[in-house]
């Protein structure tokens, strides 16, 4: 939703062309950056002018005894009270202004010599950031999408009363602050995010393999939605991260939590800042002792084996192929990473060895037994099946992989994913940085109503087991492990055989815990995909009983067809539900509904209807739906008891398309339409109505009408007269012709 000041800067402007390909640097000149420029109080003419385009002969290069004439043309020249203000160069909406050359360009014209100015910026249309030259952390960095909460700061930076404050000047200072207006209570859930950029951000993509990975960019886009910059946003389950680096990147304090200990490696090593140049040397350094002194020979490596510490007697997880972590790999290799790790743990300087550890941790995935090389990719381009098959697995065929080559591969990535946080992420920012072992069921550490944001994603029950799987990075990292990490990691099934009971107690203690450090009218976002609902009902029954008000639920799709999915496309999920939670003073419990119809018939109506809308569904579309309206109508309690697996109903009722992994009325049959039709008039009207209700939104006739009947296509379809008479008995129209769902104590589909 448009903020006043948007819709004042950018007028009717569809911010969905910047994900465009054909909306290119131009294009962000006019409709974005001039807009921004004329607000801060500049114009065409005057001394507080913009000069477009500008070009710099460069003072250096020459050929021979001629100068060489090349020009350096900024985009933007600001000129304040007649003299050179400050630089903006613009971008195309897919290129990078936090590191690299674009930087390098722009800062190259504020020194100009015949520029010579303080501050330099730089805009893509979705993102501002601005730097001074003598300064590599930003002065000012936003998305456009929050210009509302950083106008005050970008008027103080760059308007042209900044630079010349004895001087009166105009400028259009909309919002003064917008932060300070902001009512958490009245914000509205999102909705489903499309544009996705699973694997376009560096700092997540590369530096090190881990078993789940939220798409970095709909993280930044809940982080956006429910907190303001300088709020406090917390991942009890923290994993790789992506919460907590999103946060602090959108100027807001981060708290990442997770009791395993390679996921706190990971992070705290990614984001502690570094010299790329002291590292690249240190790196050389360790580089070439391991060329000189790296063991091949049956007596080298037996040498470095009895020489060099390595994980000795560390046991797998039954499911694994071997029984400890020096079988998975091959006396060479172990040999070899033992030295490596020995080098390392001879640099003094404790950050770059740690980053170093860093990429030593993610060359373990590749220099192991279990790495299966790709036959059509190049030799790194395998996988390691402990995130193929989430067991360690032998491979048949073990890659032979130069360990010194990954080496370097792993130092690229790192320099990349720091050069991208860089700009962010200094030792001011990490104060309000907290990474910490621990548990989600005991937060003591954190004071009640502390917390402005929750974003986070459990374990889904017995998918992924975390502590098992890590054995082999953390005994080579040193990383300590007790028993007790094992009793409230909570999973079901592991090496400790865990109960679903048991997988439901810490759950609900982690709800718990997390409302109470939580402040009020603030939002909780729980991401959770697994196809039985009775996990689901474990979530809402524990969120409700904690306090919190159910706010709605999700589709969001991840892009990504796992080969789990692929090797298993009945009973493995991809995507996810994303459930939002509120803490309310008052919250308002999911009505449980008087189904007044068989269950079975209200699940094979809800998949009529996802197939009607969809020309076929998915199993992941189907599930979803299901969810949702047990979440929306209060039956979902009746769902997780009587279906744990929808596969068999599915596959006794509909048929499957093979190549479009989607299901299918059967063949010259229409759809079983086993409920009445006022019956599932009504049914959908609920559903919709509820779900209207979480978002505030009141809709009219004509927009119920558009949502309900390609539910009830195929079917006997009803008459619009039909819906409004159902639509009265349920819902009150308002002078303004918007309905909205009649204060009932109990609703009833009877």
């Amino acid at each position: 939703m448009a903020s006043e000041l948007t819709k004042e800067l950018f007028g009717d402007f569809d911010f969905a062309l910047l994900g465009s390909p054909d909306y290119k640097e131009d294009s962000v000149r006019e409709d974005i950056v001039l807009p921004i420029l004329h607000a801060l109080g500049y114009s065409s003419s005057g001394l507080n002018k913009i000069v477009r385009s500008k070009g710099l002969r460069h003072p250096f290069v020459t050929i021979g005894s001629k100068k060489r004439k090349i020009t350096l043309i900024p985009d933007y020249l600001l000129v304040v009270q007649g003299k050179p203000g400050w630089v903006l160069d613009a971008k195309a909406p897919g290129e990078d202004i936090g590191s690299g050359e674009n930087v390098e360009q722009a800062y190259s014209y504020a020194i100009h010599p015949d520029i010579r100015v303080k501050i330099y910026a730089l805009c893509n249309g979705k993102e501002f950031i601005g730097f001074r030259i003598d300064e590599p952390k930003p002065i000012v960095y936003f998305q456009l999408s929050e210009i509302d909460q950083h106008w005050q700061r970008l008027y103080e930076l760059l308007s042209p009363k900044a630079f010349s404050p004895a001087e009166s000047v105009t400028g259009r200072l909309i919002v003064k602050d917008a932060t300070e207006a902001f009512d958490y209570a009245k914000v509205l859930p999102l909705a489903e995010i499309n544009n996705l950029k699973k694997q376009s951000a560096k700092r997540h993509f590369g530096v090190h393999p881990y078993f789940t990975k939220q798409v970095w960019n709909v993280v930044q886009e809940y982080i956006k939605r429910f907190t303001r910059p300088g709020d406090v946003v917390l991942d009890p389950y923290g994993g790789s991260g992506v919460t907590l680096i999103e946060a602090v990147i959108l100027g807001r304090k981060a708290i990442h939590i997770d009791i395993n200990p390679l996921a706190n490696f990971i992070v705290q090593n990614l984001i502690t800042p570094v010299s790329i140049d002291a590292l690249t040397e240190q790196f050389e350094k360790v580089r070439r002792q391991f060329l000189v002194g790296a063991p091949h020979t049956k007596q080298e490596i037996k040498r470095a084996l009895s020489k060099y510490d390595y994980p000795k007697g560390v046991t797998l997880p039954r499911t694994s192929d071997v029984s400890t972590v020096e079988e998975l790999f091959s006396p060479m290799q172990l040999a070899q990473l033992a030295y490596l790790r020995y080098l390392i743990m001879m640099v003094e300087d404790q950050d770059i060895r740690g980053t170093l550890l860093l990429m030593f941790s993610g060359l373990l995935n590749k220099i192991n037994l279990t790495y299966h090389a790709s036959s059509v990719r190049s030799e790194g381009g395998g996988d390691s099946s402990v995130f193929r098959y989430y067991r360690y697995r032998l491979a048949p065929k073990p890659a032979n992989l130069d360990l010194m080559d990954f080496y370097r591969s792993r130092l690229n990535k790192v320099i990349a994913a720091k050069q991208e946080i860089a700009p962010f992420v200094d030792s001011k920012a990490l104060e309000n940085v907290r990474i910490m072992k621990g548990t989600a069921t005991n937060l003591h550490f954190i004071h009640d109503q502390s917390i402005d944001y929750i974003y986070t994603d459990p374990p889904y029950g017995s998918k992924i087991q975390y502590l098992d799987l890590s054995t082999m990075w953390n005994a080579w990292l040193d990383l300590p492990v007790e028993k007790q990490d094992f009793d409230l990691e909570a999973i079901e099934g592991g090496e400790l055989n865990k109960t679903r009971e048991s997988y439901a107690n810490l759950l609900k203690l982690s709800i718990q815990e997390m409302y109470r450090v939580l402040k009020f009218d603030r939002w909780m976002s729980f991401v959770f995909a697994h196809k039985d609902p009775a996990y689901w009902h474990i979530i809402i029954d524990a969120a409700e009983k904690a306090g919190f008000e159910y706010m709605g639920a999700v589709k969001q799709s991840n892009d990504k067809t796992t080969f789990k999915k692929r090797q298993n496309p009945f009973t493995v999920l991809s995507g996810q539900l994303i459930i939002s939670f509120k803490k309310t003073r008052n919250p308002k419990a999911i009505m449980k509904m008087d189904l007044g119809a068989d269950i079975t018939s209200l699940i094979i109506e809800t998949i009529e209807g996802v197939i009607a809308q969809n020309h076929g569904a998915t199993l992941e579309e189907i599930n979803d739906e299901l969810t949702i309206k047990g979440l929306e109508l209060g039956f979902l309690d009746l769902l997780a008891k009587e279906y744990k697996d929808i596969t068999r109903l599915l596959n006794q009722n509909f048929d499957f398309d093979e190549n479009a992994k989607k299901y299918q009325i059967r063949k010259n049959s229409k759809f079983k339409s086993l409920i009445d039709v006022r019956l599932r008039i009504k049914y959908y009207l609920l559903s919709y109505m509820r779900r209207m209700e979480h978002q505030h939104h009141y809709p009219t006739f004509d927009d119920i009408i558009l949502n309900i009947m390609p539910l009830l296509r195929n079917g006997i379809t009803p008459q619009k007269q039909t819906i409004l008479s159902v639509l009265e008995e349920v819902a009150v129209r308002s002078e303004e012709g918007k309905w909205k769902l009649a204060n009932q104590q109990q609703l009833t589909l009877l």
